[in-house]
This record gives C-alpha cells, structure tokens and sequence, in this order.
C-alpha cells in the first residue's frame, strides 16, 4: 500500500472542516464541558471500541492476519524506542526545568485514538485499519503502564490489570479471535456495531475542535519551552518510528501508520494524567494545545518528507 498523497490531504481537509465545527459550537456554547466530557467517555467505552472491533475483514485473509501482528510488532518496537529516547532528550543534565516527565509523555504518546483512528481510517481504509489496530494495543499497554509510571514512579499491578481490561483492547482482541476462528457474528449484531462505529469519527474530531476553543492563545505564546517540546515531538518521533520500521523492513501500511502516528500532536490523555496523578497540569494542556496547532503545519511536511512518493 502506497501513500495516495490526493486523498490523504482530502481526508485532512474533512478531519479540519470537522474540528471546525468543533471549534465554532465550543465558541457559541452549543458545546459544554460536560458534553465534552461525557462524549470523551462514550468515546472511549462505546463507539472507539465498536470502530476497532468491526475493523477487521469479515471474511479470514492470512495477509490480514500477518497485517495485523506485523502492526503489533511495529508498535511494540517503536514505544520501545520513544521511551527510550525521551530519557535522553527528557533529563536533568539537557533538560532543566519542571516538565522533565510531561516532556517524556509528549514525545512518547500521541493523539492515536482522536485523531490516529479518522487519519488512518479516511485516508486507508481496511488495509490501514488492520495495521493500527495491532499498533494500538502495544500504544495502550505502554500509555497505561509506563505512561502512567512517568507521573506516579512507581509500578502498580491494577494499572496493568486495568490495561488488559481496557474496552478498547478487549474489543481487539474480540475481533481478532473472530477474524482467526472464522466466527460468524448475527447481521443484526454486526450492522449494529457498524452503526455505533460510524460515530466514531465525527465525535473525536468535534472534541478536538472544541478543546481547541476554550484555549487562551494570548496566554500559550509566553511559554517558549512548550513550543520546543511540542517542536521536538512533531519532528524527531516521526522520523524515528519511519527509520526503525524501514530498518525491520516492515510492510508500507505498518510504516505509514507508525510514522503518521508519531507525527501527530501530542494526547490529550497528558492533560488528564497531570490531573488525576499530581503532575503539572495547567502547562500539561497548554502543551497539548500547541502540539495540536502547530501539527497543522508540521503533520503535511513530515507526510511528503517521509511518506511522499
């Protein structure tokens, strides 16, 4: 599979126009925080788990099945990595300042559920699908284990229980047991799921959109040091989850989806774990926010430099 570049700027534009809409209701108050936050969860318990689980082809394909595992692969190796690299750029002897382990977080996790899925999933389709959704679950085990780490320092097996029983991961691992065995879900309940799973799209694009409008700009712009973590993030990640996945010569789709994943702004789950696990939690949205606006100028660059063709 090889980048269309016309339909993946295409699909851009629908995910912009989107997030627009987002920002537009945020501004007029059609969108609240509570709405915001209750549509984050169904999101999260509902319609993303629905998307992952009916991603997989109906019908057993070998390549499918190879797709899929060679996307585990890929994403195991590359979080390995960013872990292992943000140590380096995140320490005390580079890096001084309080934003050492938010600084970590940023380059490690990205926006692979919000935004990762509506990319991957506009612009390539099954194919890209199969691939992300072997990806995401080497993404959650590390978000909900080390990412979870970076704010507490310490290990916790309920966190790693409550990885595995994460609906996101369990709905893959249901699909791919149905996808292996050959199982034959009910129409009902498949055209079910893929009614549930249509919303998923549009949803996480207008919660962007709307995060993006309570956003105090003339506030972001002091923080120098927000926009060189953001810089670093948007630039070296992509550039090292391509190098790794070309060195293990893995399929185009394993690479498209792990270098544009790396490409994208950082989580929004960052602001969220400064919260609940006491880390910096003003600056820790502030940086989501400008990751996400200067992503509108690096994501395109970083897709011709590294994926044009």
């Amino acid at each position: 599979m090889e980048i269309n570049l016309s339909r993946f700027y295409t699909s851009l534009i629908i995910v912009a126009l989107i997030i627009l809409l987002g920002f537009i209701l945020g501004k007029v108050k059609w969108l609240s925080p509570k709405t915001n936050k209750d549509l984050i969860n169904l999101l999260l318990m509902v319609f993303m788990p629905a998307s992952l689980f009916s991603a997989f082809p109906s019908e057993y394909s070998a390549s499918y099945l190879n797709l899929f595992f060679l996307g585990l692969l890929g994403g195991c190796v590359v979080m390995l990595a960013m872990i292992l690299v943000s140590k380096l750029i995140y320490n005390k002897k580079f890096f001084k300042g309080n934003l050492t382990y938010e600084g970590q977080f940023a380059f490690i996790f990205n926006n692979a559920t919000f935004l990762g899925y509506p990319i991957i999933s506009t612009a390539f389709g099954g194919q890209g699908i199969v691939a992300y959704c072997g990806f995401i679950i080497a993404f959650n085990l590390a978000l909900f284990s080390y990412g979870v780490w970076l704010f507490e320092r310490k290990f916790s097996w309920k966190f790693l229980i409550k990885t595995f029983t994460n609906p996101n991961i369990i709905a893959v691992i249901l699909g791919m047991l149905v996808f292996l065995l050959r199982l034959e879900v009910p129409d009902i309940i498949s055209s079910t799921v893929s009614y549930v799973s249509a919303a998923t799209t549009p949803l996480s694009l207008l919660c962007i959109g709307y995060m993006l409008s309570t956003a105090k700009l003339s506030s972001l712009a002091k923080n120098w040091k927000l926009f060189i973590i953001a810089a670093i993030q948007l630039t070296v990640a992509p550039f090292l989850a391509w190098a790794i996945t070309q060195l293990l010569l893995l399929p185009q789709e394993v690479v498209i989806v792990c270098t544009l994943i790396q490409a994208l702004p950082t989580a929004t789950s960052l602001g969220l774990f400064a919260e609940k696990y006491g880390g910096n939690t003003a600056e820790s949205s502030e940086l989501v926010i400008i990751s996400t606006l200067m992503s509108v100028v690096t994501l395109p660059i970083v897709t011709i430099l590294l994926l044009g063709s």
